[in-house]
């Protein structure tokens, strides 16, 4: 007994230090979200948040389990009447004295048995289901297409095969049935102990699922109507992006809190008083199943809230010829759902009715007869309710099969009409401007020299070649990377005192720790030492240096003027591009914290032989100015080191989430980011800020459009309403409302006021950097492959569905990618930068249309669609592919290079409207197979009737319209190949 004794006092102490640990943890965390916001100046953001969650967890706990608590002690109370049944054949001979009844059948044991296995069961899937469900809110990711989707609802009968199919993926098939099985054994062993030990945790995962929904809870109070209305119901669209949402996830809570109650209760009943030894169960109590009963009118009633609800979720129907309710789910399905909500309601009050009337002496003899009857009474009202369900569904079937299908577009042309009307409207497809483009084929020289901008911004390097040789000639020490490029359009000064928009790519040399060598990871150089990338490269797409390599604008650390200055080209791009000391301490790679201002230098960059070191002179991170916060910030980074390390000063501020992603996430987990950041060289809004800016669209999205067609994507509606600035030096970050007109961007500047900023407070010089999102454009692009065809029959017969044309890259035949480029368009007076996607039919390869987003300026955001004549043949990109690739010359030379060792590598082929006219551009680059350092060879260009192939773009575009100064080309005349018209 002593020794019993000793062990409950050490666990309590472990437990004790546990929760004490735990108590701690959670304090350092709170205390260092609070500190971390205030320096962004964004406290009152994560006050609201962290306020509306606490509130919600606590509410949603607290309700959860007080109605579970109270049912199984109810349930507990109500097991001792079991004892004192008495025949229903007894006479009571006192009548003041309550004699207690049986008031259900007895269940010998080969029925009781498997009843309580499978209620077991149940408790103990949905302990994984519920787990499963808590952990996908919270495990969100904020990157484009992935998005929340609704959240099923238990009644569902697929949610089983789902579920355990996932559990088999994640933790094997046989240990999820061995878990499930231990989980229900230990329901039958110990009962009452494991239903109230489940009911405690299903509150919590309850209270998880509804604090992690608060986007939702806060768009539902602070709503903005979009002023527009579905086709069927007639109700505004906030209903369904604001309102229906968060119906679901309360309708999903309250369905889990009846099923959970009634399965436990009902098997606390069951295995009273010993049922399982004595093989038999002798009924319920007539409290026992009033009891029962008001459970089951609960639950009946939010069941006729879920049909109520459904009659909603039709509109995002996939039945039919296309998305959204069609002429089945508007005549059948609806009327259905109306029918079995109202049958539900009226069981629902029926069963509250009976729980509170409950069925005495009167009863008694029905319920003599529903023993002997095949069909007991009290189950006709349900036998009614799936009947009319059951028969509903078959009835859906039956109508969209022998009624529908055969006269499917007369019947369905409204809802096509409805379907692309809300799909244009939700991708923004209905704001595009449709123009035609017909080429005539009569550019010139003279024509070329007067659009010599878009000439001289043709993208002869991709940012792939680029990377690979920034990996080969520009990282300079084994931790610096290049992890991605982008391109972006600088305003550089030429001779003569002007200035020219040029097209480069962009690649910041970010420093990743991982690559440090071993002998030189420790704590120090981890958090002390290495804590910033430094510089980037920037190169102009069209120009190639010696040997082929691409030409650098700026490139290297160290000019003979100042060791940590960048290497520029001339002048010209020195006095363009304010480089002064471009540190990166924010990035795509930075993932570990740092601290700066220490007794230790951080390392700066490499001069030589020898490395530079620096003390950090901007304004952000964290002050760890006293031992408090030490302690908090090595509670909270599990990193005790902090708390014993001499190197710290009052200066001394900690850098932490410097990672982009991680940061906006911290900041706006609401919004959606575009998976491309990309850098920008400016002057910032002081000396202090540094040049270096991080650019990130954000996106609003939502699945509960209705009628709009999501086709692969987890939405179906999209608007780019945030740019998101993040200074490379301090990390400040800035949410910039790009599309005022967005309902969702205005319901989230309702509730975070402080947050967002109008896209006119963004510095200048980096406003001209912004560029239409590239994420958006696909999706759109996407979309508009059908969705550009707004005549419900041709829709419906698909007679000008469009596709994506390919090209080859390298060996690979991949859809072309939206591109940017720098052009002047038709209905413009001057070159800008654009992004372009081309279009080809879907059943021949030419050319029918090309999509424009306009990027500068006034005008940016607007989209055109060019489209071409379809009586008229246009070479589309995998035409002009095979035709040079099956003429014998230009193939022949192209082999000649893929000899062993090395390969030519066929690049983006480009297609450049210049005035009314197509030039289809195609670079080749050659490289090793081993250590490839890509080289630009040659340049292919298709102009009309001619294929040429020389050693520059220049050359090329000479040996088209000025041939008589042309040599050392390849000229193809097109009219002598055979015309691959349904190649794809």
């Amino acid at each position: 007994m002593i020794l019993f004794n000793r062990k409950n006092y050490w666990l309590k102490i472990l437990l004790g230090i546990f929760f004490l640990w735990l108590l701690i943890s959670l304090i350092a965390k709170f205390l260092v979200e609070i500190l971390w916001f205030q320096e962004l100046g964004y406290l009152s953001t994560f006050l609201l948040r962290f306020q509306t969650k606490t509130i919600l967890w606590l509410i949603t706990f607290i309700i959860s389990l007080s109605f579970f608590w109270f049912n199984l002690k109810l349930a507990e109370n109500n097991c001792w009447q079991q004892k004192e049944f008495k025949p229903l054949s007894y006479i009571n001979p006192d009548p003041n004295k309550i004699v207690l009844r049986s008031h259900s059948p007895e269940l010998k044991l080969k029925i009781i048995l498997p009843l309580v296995v499978f209620f077991c069961f149940l408790i103990s899937f949905s302990l994984f289901y519920y787990t499963q469900m808590v952990n996908e809110i919270w495990r969100l990711n904020i990157k484009l297409p992935n998005v929340k989707p609704p959240l099923p609802s238990p009644f569902e009968v697929n949610i089983f095969t789902t579920t355990i199919g996932e559990l088999s993926s994640q933790i094997g098939w046989l240990i999820s049935l061995i878990l499930l099985i231990v989980l229900s054994l230990l329901l039958l062993w110990k009962s009452q102990f494991w239903l109230r030990a489940i009911a405690i945790y299903q509150s919590i995962i309850f209270a998880l699922l509804i604090s992690g929904n608060w986007i939702r809870v806060l768009r539902y109070f602070n709503l903005v109507p979009f002023n527009q209305k579905d086709s069927i119901f007639k109700n505004d669209l906030s209903l369904y992006i604001f309102k229906l949402p968060l119906w679901q996830i309360l309708e999903f809570w309250l369905q889990g809190l009846f099923l959970y109650a009634i399965i436990s209760v009902t098997l606390t009943y069951l295995l009273a008083n010993k049922t399982i030894s004595q093989g038999k169960f002798i009924g319920f109590s007539r409290f026992q199943l009033r009891h029962i009963y008001g459970l089951g009118g609960g639950l009946m009633l939010i069941v006729a809230t879920v049909h109520w609800l459904l009659r909603y979720l039709l509109l995002f129907s996939t039945r039919g010829v296309v998305y959204g309710a069609g002429y089945t789910d508007v005549n059948i399905s609806i009327p259905r759902e109306t029918i079995c909500c109202f049958l539900a309601f009226l069981i629902g009050i029926w069963l509250l009715a009976k729980a509170i009337t409950g069925s005495g002496k009167r009863n008694l003899d029905r319920i003599r007869k529903s023993q002997k009857s095949w069909l007991p009474f009290s189950s006709i009202p349900f036998v009614i309710y799936f009947i009319f369900y059951g028969g509903g569904l078959v009835l859906t079937e039956v109508v969209q099969n022998t009624i529908v299908q055969p006269n499917e577009l007369a019947l369905e042309q409204k809802y096509i009409i409805h379907n692309i009307d809300q799909t244009r409207a939700a991708f923004n497809l209905d704001k595009i401007e449709v123009k035609t483009f017909n080429p005539e084929g009569n550019l010139t020289a003279d024509i070329l020299k007067e659009n010599h901008l878009t000439i001289d911004n043709i993208r002869l390097w991709d940012t792939r070649p680029i990377l690979q040789t920034n990996r080969q000639l520009q990282q300079i020490r084994p931790y610096y990377v290049f992890v991605d490029a982008d391109i972006d359009r600088y305003t550089i000064k030429v001779p003569a005192n002007e200035t020219e928009k040029r097209q480069v790519i962009l690649a910041p040399r970010e420093l990743d720790y991982n690559q440090v060598p071993e002998q030189a990871k420790t704590w120090v150089n981890k958090h002390l030492v290495y804590t910033h990338g430094y510089g980037f490269t920037m190169s102009p797409v069209n120009r190639v240096a010696e040997g082929g390599l691409p030409y650098y604008y700026v490139k290297d650390i160290g000019t003979a003027d100042d060791p940590g200055g960048l290497n520029t080209s001339s002048p010209f791009i020195k006095d363009s591009i304010p480089i002064t000391r471009p540190r990166i301490y924010y990035g795509e790679t930075t993932s570990n914290y740092v601290m700066t201002n220490t007794k230790v230098s951080a390392f700066d960059f490499p001069s030589g032989d020898e490395n530079v070191y620096t003390d950090y002179q901007g304004t952000g991170g964290i002050e760890l100015n006293s031992p408090l916060r030490k302690l908090i910030f090595a509670v909270y980074l599990r990193d005790w080191r902090m708390l014993f390390t001499r190197d710290f000063t009052p200066q001394t501020r900690l850098m932490f989430r410097r990672n982009l992603n991680e940061r906006i996430k911290a900041i706006a987990p609401f919004l959606y980011y575009d998976q491309d950041p990309y850098l920008v060289i400016a002057k910032g809004e002081s000396k202090e800020s540094g040049n270096l800016h991080w650019l990130i669209d954000a996106y609003t999205i939502s699945d509960h459009y209705p009628y709009s067609d999501p086709g692969d994507n987890r939405f179906n509606y999209i608007r780019n309403s945030v740019k998101v600035l993040i200074n490379a030096k301090n990390g400040n970050t800035s949410f910039y409302i790009a599309d005022n007109s967005d309902p969702l961007i205005q319901v989230w500047q309702k509730i975070f006021p402080e947050l967002f900023k109008p896209l006119d407070q963004m510095p200048i010089t980096i406003k001209n950097h912004i560029r239409y999102p590239l994420d958006l454009f696909s999706t759109q692009s996407e979309r508009l492959l059908a969705y550009h065809m707004k005549d419900a029959q041709v829709f419906y017969n698909r007679e000008d569905q469009w596709q994506i044309p390919t090209e080859i890259y390298g060996n690979e035949s991949i859809p072309v990618e939206p591109y940017y480029l720098i052009m002047k368009l038709p209905i413009a007076t001057e070159e800008e930068f654009i992004l372009l996607h081309p279009y080809t039919p879907i059943s021949r390869p030419n050319l029918i249309a090309w999509l424009a987003a306009r990027c500068d300026g006034d005008n940016y955001g607007k989209l055109l669609l060019y489209q071409f004549p379809k009586q008229k043949l246009v070479y589309g990109p995998n035409q002009i592919q095979a035709l040079i690739n099956q003429d014998p010359v230009i193939s022949g030379q192209i082999s000649l290079w893929n000899r062993q060792g090395s390969k030519a590598i066929q690049g983006n082929l480009l297609v450049i409207p210049i005035e009314q006219s197509l030039l289809y551009v195609e670079p080749i680059y050659l490289e090793a197979d081993i250590n490839s350092l890509p080289t630009l060879a040659r340049v292919i260009v298709v102009y009309e009737n001619n294929i040429v192939m020389a050693s520059s773009l220049e050359n090329a575009l000479e040996a088209i319209f000025e041939p008589e100064k042309s040599d050392n080309a390849i000229i193809r005349p097109l009219q002598d190949l055979p015309i691959p018209i349904n190649e794809q």
